[in-house]
């Protein structure tokens, strides 16, 4: 991730409130009732962030963007709500894992106190991926989870759709 989208990232999320509310009724058509749940846990400045996803991605795809890919770009980070860190958290998880390296994620998360809240904040493509896979959400959906953050010739899912999801997440 590039300093520009980290920063873009930190300004847009101390403005208060989440999705507008048409974004907000389109979401929760997008999403079964067990992932409703999970959305309803994600912070604010995460559900705008998710929303706009969605948004570019049923505008990229119009009639081919079906539910798991829709559920996908509104879900990619729903593991980020395990840790409950808020923005400065955010901030420092992520600067540490700059200066450390994101392997750390899983021994800080085997801890206890804010380190282990930063562990579980790296870790949130694999905490998501397995919410979504508790939740009974298309194997597309868990995957893009899991997924998101590691190369194109990693991923499991349709390259081609992969591209549009991976777009669609650049703010």
């Amino acid at each position: 991730m590039s300093a520009s989208h980290l920063v873009k990232r930190f300004f847009g999320s101390l403005r208060p409130g989440g999705p507008s509310e048409t974004d907000d009724t389109w979401i929760h058509e997008q999403l079964t009732e067990r992932e409703v749940r999970l959305w309803d846990k994600m912070s604010n400045p995460d559900k705008r962030h998710a929303a706009k996803v969605g948004r570019r991605v049923e505008a990229a795809l119009g009639d081919d963007a079906t539910a798991p890919i829709l559920a996908a770009a509104l879900l990619h980070d729903v593991g980020k709500s395990a840790s409950g860190l808020r923005t400065y958290g955010r901030v420092i998880a992520t600067l540490s894992a700059k200066v450390a390296g994101y392997d750390m994620a899983v021994a800080w998360s085997e801890t206890q106190g804010f380190t282990r809240r930063v562990g579980l904040y790296l870790e949130h493509p694999r905490l998501g991926g397995d919410m979504l896979e508790l939740a009974g959400s298309d194997p597309l959906t868990v995957a893009w989870a899991r997924e998101h953050h590691l190369a194109e010739d990693e991923w499991t899912i349709d390259v081609d759709t992969g591209r549009v999801l991976e777009a669609a997440d650049d703010d």
